[in-house]
């Protein structure tokens, strides 16, 4: 079906999935920036689109609403894993999915209704080599390490899991700092690729709660890549156990890290709504 697109969210965190075999037109920054915009266009956290895989079975490209692509999205994932299940690309519960941060393996763990409601991804690996992250730091990882921006100075730990990622602890979690310092902290020099934020603040071994700056999106509800770098920064300090619940102002994940640094992901996921881009919003994409 021609330009047929789905709009899903995890726990809040919005994108909306393409098949690049069925567009009748090629995604570009302007576009995609159009495609994303609240009032013009669909309005999103983001672009998911499903691209052929010479690795995996099956491949995916991710964008930021700015245009920009995206190494790696936990709940992207969940959402596109989702999207093949209930549209049936995919016949089994479990297959694998190429990004531009690697290769990762999803699974539906629970379904309602018929349709894939709970979804597991194997993250890979979190890398907390400041040169891989990558982060600007005379040490060979980059842990509460200090960085000054115009009116605080932070303690960052860096790592990826896929994407980039700064980690910073807090006894309070406040929205509106994130709000003022997000995009100073994101843009900052000591990170070459720019870098997601998030202030973390723990509530027992097996509790985290987080508040999140994405990389070319701003402010978010929910992240799973985040959730799943600040479970990594947390084990790697001692703050708590390798199991543990993450919670964000549009709901929660489960992160478990085993002993290689190997990250699994569990959360929900829901279906918006469905449909055709208009031939008027498909006239406007062209003239970008």
């Amino acid at each position: 079906m021609q330009n047929f697109f789905i709009k899903s969210h995890g726990l809040g965190n919005d994108y909306f999935v393409l098949n690049e075999a069925e567009l009748s037109f090629i995604l570009n920054e302007k576009n995609i920036q159009l495609l994303c915009n609240v009032h013009y266009g669909i309005g999103s956290d983001g672009i998911l689109l499903k691209v052929p895989s010479t690795k995996a079975e099956f491949g995916l490209k991710i964008f930021n609403p700015d245009g920009s692509e995206a190494e790696k999205s936990g709940n992207g994932l969940r959402i596109f894993a989702k999207y093949l299940y209930d549209y049936g690309h995919s016949s089994g519960k479990k297959f694998t999915i190429e990004t531009l941060g690697g290769i990762v393996t999803a699974e539906v763990t629970r379904k309602t209704n018929g349709k894939a409601s709970l979804i597991q991804i194997d993250m890979g690996k979190a890398i907390f080599e400041s040169h891989s992250v990558p982060v600007i730091c005379d040490e060979p990882e980059c842990f509460d390490h200090p960085l000054n921006i115009i009116d605080e100075t932070y303690l960052i730990n860096c790592v990826s899991v896929g994407n980039p990622h700064c980690v910073i602890l807090r006894d309070k979690l406040i929205k509106a700092e994130i709000l003022k310092h997000g995009s100073e902290i994101e843009n900052h020099p000591l990170f070459p690729n720019r870098i997601n934020v998030q202030f973390a603040k723990v509530i027992s071994r097996n509790e985290v709660e987080i508040l999140i700056w994405e990389r070319g999106a701003g402010y978010t509800l929910a992240s799973g890549s985040s959730s799943c770098a600040v479970a990594a920064v947390m084990v790697k300090k001692g703050l708590t156990d390798r199991k543990m619940t993450l919670k964000m102002p549009g709901g929660i994940l489960q992160i478990e890290i085993d002993e290689r640094w190997n990250i699994r992901m569990e959360g929900e996921v829901r279906e918006i709504a469905s449909g055709i881009l208009s031939d008027e919003l498909i006239a406007d994409v062209l003239c970008l």
